[in-house]
């Protein structure tokens, strides 16, 4: 068995430098062909079709993807692959082989052509998976197509076949014919979205470049003319960040959009594009919503797409794609995700301050954070980002999001930088694009390390002590940033909640049968946690008072300070019941607050100047 095992890894280790070399080889035999049709679209299925060509002898293996540009962990596609047939060019069938779940393996025929053909299922829209239904598609390349080893490097031609009232948003290149698209490789077709259905497209020059917004959307036309003019806003202040748009490979950037009520809330990058997806619509609240995605994703292809970290490529579509830097990739996109939206006065001022305490909040209250760097954080997202699990896990005590815990970190070191060194994250970010992000054709031209950060923010700074020691606390090292002390230079106070028993209160549930249940793991460091009290055990009685209710609950809650310790009776999830002691803690949780609306204190000439740098819009027209 070991000998066996070791003769899979190394397969393995094979195939994956297979592809992951096949992005800088480039391929003149015949392009790979695909045809997608739609037969069965009522039923969510759509039926693929792959075209492989002047094939030399021996097996082809085809594989299905097991993970996606922009995801950090496993999906395995080949799961909603089925029915497949592989054929030669004259129709013949061709014997299959499945060596593992993830593929089939099938020897050409004297005419060195294989056809295989397959049932494709999906039904949910959104940017990791595939949606079909009779109003639409969306399709996610890695989780529609197969592709070969060894033909990575050839490029590529996907014809559509579809009802007539669909149309095509994508940003793959249009072909010769009618709905036919191209990519230059096998890469750079995965890396592209594709939206079908009856598209309401709103376009606009940038430059001397096309950003269009192509969408499915069945509210008011008027909506989407609104919406379209918020998008533009957010464009013009993410470019004023970096100084210029990228350079995009057709110079055209397309939002594909899906705002349907059977879409999945999600936002996934590419290079020339972005999936965004929603079941809300274009106005009020949920606008707002929606453009928060928006503008995430737009900042993705500057950071991230072409500014990337050198971990990530080439990526990898057979195994999960670990990096150092999603903390910066993820996380410094976050931060300005929102500050872009406040900069273009899409949200208030009290809106991104409240974006600015759930950074704080998540920070200081994380267990995890406490034993785990921004890098470690980082190298978690196999387990997190969208990855399936049946087992329980425990996250609340192991685990901070490295989007939250990134955004934290760049508003300190915007702060910082603000007031010690006269510059700016605008600034830093701007030096990162022109070292390592703007020269690019097709694939990212100069991939990062944590160690060029490090380097590019001493040279922004004109203090290497400086961004040595900040690298070595914050990304590194596992110090909690002085949240206080820095958005105090922008006129920002932090201010305890100051909420007794909040935090019990949102550890529990009660069932139907008026028991309390502690619904959650408990938190290190917590009442509950020190009580030795977990999820699925029952308070029973608290400080004399049975627990039936959460009115039962308050009423204990309101009668005692912070710090006070009562009896608890519990019955363990096990059945067995004990009494022990419980304290009450305060919410731990906090609310930046500007400093004018805080009593007692000044909101000074300093800390206004700041400020308003900060937050004003950088766009010039």
């Amino acid at each position: 068995m070991k000998q066996f095992a070791t003769a899979i890894a190394l397969l393995g280790l094979t195939a994956g430098a297979t592809g992951a070399q096949a992005q800088t080889k480039a391929d003149t035999g015949p392009a790979v062909r695909y045809t997608v049709a739609f037969p069965n679209a009522v039923h969510h299925e759509a039926k693929v079709t792959a075209t492989f060509a002047g094939l030399p002898g021996g097996p082809l293996h085809v594989r299905m993807a097991r993970s996606s540009p922009g995801r950090y962990s496993l999906h395995d596609f080949s799961k909603n692959a089925y029915y497949v047939v592989a054929t030669d060019g004259g129709n013949h069938p061709l014997p299959l082989n499945r060596p593992d779940p993830y593929g089939w393996d099938v020897t050409p025929g004297a005419d060195g052509i294989v056809i295989l053909s397959y049932t494709l299922y999906g039904d949910q829209t959104d940017g990791t998976y595939v949606g079909i239904d009779q109003q639409h598609a969306h399709l996610n390349l890695p989780a529609a197509l197969c592709y070969a080893m060894g033909l990575e490097g050839r490029q590529t031609e996907i014809k559509f076949e579809l009802p007539a009232t669909w149309k095509v948003a994508t940003q793959l290149r249009p072909g010769g014919d009618k709905n036919t698209f191209t990519a230059p490789n096998l890469q750079y077709m995965m890396d592209s979205p594709v939206s079908l259905g009856a598209q309401q497209v709103r376009s606009w020059p940038e430059g001397d470049q096309t950003i269009e917004l192509a969408t499915l959307y069945q509210g008011p036309a008027a909506d989407l003319d609104d919406y379209a003019k918020k998008v533009q806003k957010v464009v013009k202040e993410e470019k004023a960040i970096f100084g210029e748009l990228p350079k995009f490979d057709f110079a055209r950037y397309t939002f594909v959009a899906d705002y349907l009520s059977q879409a999945t809330s999600d936002g996934m990058e590419h290079r020339n594009s972005t999936s965004v997806t929603s079941p809300r619509p274009l106005k009020g609240e949920d606008e707002t919503k929606n453009l928060g995605t928006v503008a995430h994703e737009f900042f993705h292809s500057w950071n991230v797409e072409r500014l990337r970290p050198k971990d990530l490529e080439p990526f990898d579509f057979q195994r999960v794609n670990m990096s150092d830097g999603l903390w910066f990739a993820e996380g410094f996109t976050q931060y300005y995700g929102r500050l872009a939206l406040r900069r273009a006065k899409l949200i208030e001022d009290e809106d991104f301050f409240d974006d600015i305490s759930r950074w704080v909040n998540l920070r200081q209250n994380s267990p995890g954070a406490r034993y785990a760097s921004a890098i470690d954080m980082s190298r978690q997202a196999a387990f997190t980002d969208g990855a399936g699990s049946s087992d329980p896990t425990n996250g609340v005590n192991t685990n901070l999001s490295y989007y939250d815990q990134g955004a934290g970190l760049a508003l300190v070191l915007d702060l910082q930088l603000r007031q010690f060194h006269r510059t700016s994250l605008d600034k830093f970010m701007q030096a990162m694009w022109q070292q390592y992000g703007k020269q690019a054709n097709y694939a990212p031209g100069n991939p990062y390390t944590v160690k060029d950060l490090q380097r590019v923010l001493g040279e922004v700074s004109k203090d290497t002590v400086f961004a040595s020691r900040f690298f070595r606390q914050f990304v590194y090292g596992r110090e909690q940033p002085r949240f206080s002390e820095n958005l105090l230079v922008a006129g920002l106070a932090v201010i305890p909640t100051r909420a007794l028993g909040a935090a019990l209160s949102n550890q529990v549930e009660f069932d139907d049968q008026g028991r309390c249940l502690v619904a959650y793991n408990t938190q290190i460091g917590s009442g509950l946690y020190k009580a030795g009290i977990d999820r699925g055990d029952q308070l029973v009685v608290l400080d004399g008072k049975e627990i039936k209710s959460a009115g039962d609950l308050d009423g204990v809650l309101h009668k005692h300070s912070p710090s006070d310790v009562v009896f608890v009776k519990v019955k363990t999830r096990g059945g067995v019941e004990r009494t022990t002691q419980l304290i009450l803690a305060e919410d731990p949780n906090v609310q930046v607050k500007p400093v004018e609306a805080v009593e007692k204190m000044v909101y000074s000439p300093n800390q206004k100047t700041l400020r308003e740098a900060w937050l004003a819009s950088q766009a010039t027209n």
